[in-house]
């Protein structure tokens, strides 16, 4: 398994700030983004061995969401595709189990990422609703049925919002929201410090977009031929002054989560096309980057945001790297106090030795070297595909920095963590 695995390069679309039901499918939005790197690189559909996704909320027009976008590609239908889901890392985990192919010599070449359309997701029929349409199904004459349509009650009309039920983890009755309400009070941040962690993501973004930083970001079109051509949940002007005036969502009367300082409701989709050295040397395409190596870790579904804190020390371990060993880091923003609460986690002695088993703090994350392009409260976080989005910045930013090492890590709803070790040294 000591084969490299390199990455050729990656392409991503805008991602767009739900506004009522958005114009584009999660397929639609993946087949955008996946076209557009396989141009850019000129393959060939015959050069892919395969196709994989990561995707939590895909419609019922898109069984296996993966296919449906090899397909859509116009790739053989002898090429395999599948999909999978991790929540949060979806769009990673597509990543590395296309890793773990090429590394095993089952691929030589795969199509890797996330899709999401979390604006598409549906409105679902109450239990006792779905009960009532059922009886009235299997009734056989008219008078039954009559019978059964007068039981119908206008609480049975109430719709179920299929979004809300996602983002809370039913396991221990918590939204992700109350999640990070949760590490607000372990780690006694404030209000004001989320509230400046997210005004900084909004102004590192807002500079990348006006230094024309983020070269991964292809142009869509919907059916109407309006262009989404940048992330437009970011918010020039967000200060201080603003944010303070926004109310608490998930505790609303002791609470300091808002929707200020949390990731926003976002269709997106981003993909990377992973090879084997003999691959790239066959093709003669060029290298964006190597995924070096992954961490996987668990924890408390009522703390999940503090997955990253479990993922990274076992990685920096397992490849004999220190915390100043890594020049940049992504950690994906779902909650800015749940960055917050990460980076006290891994500088706390107590913190790293009675829950990680560690003999001493890892230490404290660079701000200057963390999320330096802003993150997901600037641009949203379709779950499905920010995995694969924050792998591919983090490789720009080691690009445009002539740096070598970076770690990409996230939380994971359900308590879990991921991270991936990347570098440019062959690059």
């Amino acid at each position: 398994m000591s084969k490299r695995v390199l990455i050729v390069d990656g392409a991503r679309t805008p991602f767009i700030r739900a506004k009522g039901r958005g114009p584009f499918l999660a397929s639609d939005l993946a087949v955008s983004a996946a076209r557009a790197l396989l141009l850019r690189v000129g393959v060939l559909p015959t050069q892919i061995d395969e196709v994989i996704t990561g995707c939590v909320m895909p419609s019922a027009y898109e069984a296996n969401i993966s296919r449906v976008v090899g397909l859509r590609l116009g790739l053989d239908e002898s090429i395999p595709a599948w999909t999978v889901q991790r929540n949060c890392a979806s769009g990673m985990q597509a990543v590395v189990s296309a890793m773990e192919s090429i590394q095993r010599g089952q691929s030589q070449v795969v199509l890797a990422g996330g899709c999401e359309a979390m604006s598409q997701a549906p409105l679902l029929f109450s239990p006792a609703m779905v009960d009532w349409l059922l009886r009235l199904q299997q009734q056989k004459n008219i008078l039954a049925k009559l019978k059964t349509g007068l039981a119908l009650r206008p609480p049975f009309f109430k719709p179920i919002v299929a979004l809300l039920l996602g983002l809370k983890d039913h396991q221990v009755n918590l939204g992700m929201g109350e999640t990070a309400e949760i590490l607000a009070h372990d780690f006694n941040i404030s209000r004001q410090k989320m509230d400046a962690y997210s005004v900084q993501s909004h102004q590192r973004f807002a500079a990348a977009q006006k230094e024309h930083r983020l070269s991964e970001i292809v142009p869509i079109y919907d059916n109407q031929g309006h262009c989404y051509d940048y992330d437009d949940g970011v918010r020039v002007d967000s200060s201080l002054e603003k944010l303070a005036k926004l109310a608490p969502v998930f505790d609303l009367r002791y609470g300091q989560v808002t929707p200020g300082n949390s990731s926003q409701i976002t269709d997106g989709a981003a993909y990377l096309l992973l090879a084997s050295e003999e691959a790239v040397k066959h093709y003669r395409w060029p290298v964006l980057g190597e995924i070096v190596d992954y961490n996987w870790a668990a924890l408390d579904p009522s703390r999940m945001g503090l997955g990253p804190a479990y993922a990274i020390p076992p990685l920096l371990a397992r490849n004999h790297l220190t915390l100043n060993d890594i020049d940049y880091w992504e950690i994906n923003e779902a909650f800015a106090v749940q960055v917050l609460a990460c980076i006290e986690a891994l500088a706390s002695n107590e913190y790293c030795q009675n829950k990680l088993g560690m003999p001493k703090a890892l230490g404290t994350l660079p701000m200057d070297r963390l999320n330096v392009d802003g993150g997901a409260i600037a641009c949203g976080h379709p779950v499905g595909a920010s995995g694969a989005r924050i792998i591919l910045h983090l490789l720009h930013t080691l690009r445009q920095h002539k740096a070598k090492q970076g770690i990409a890590s996230l939380c994971i709803g359900g308590g879990q963590g991921g991270a991936v070790l990347l570098n440019t040294k062959g690059a």
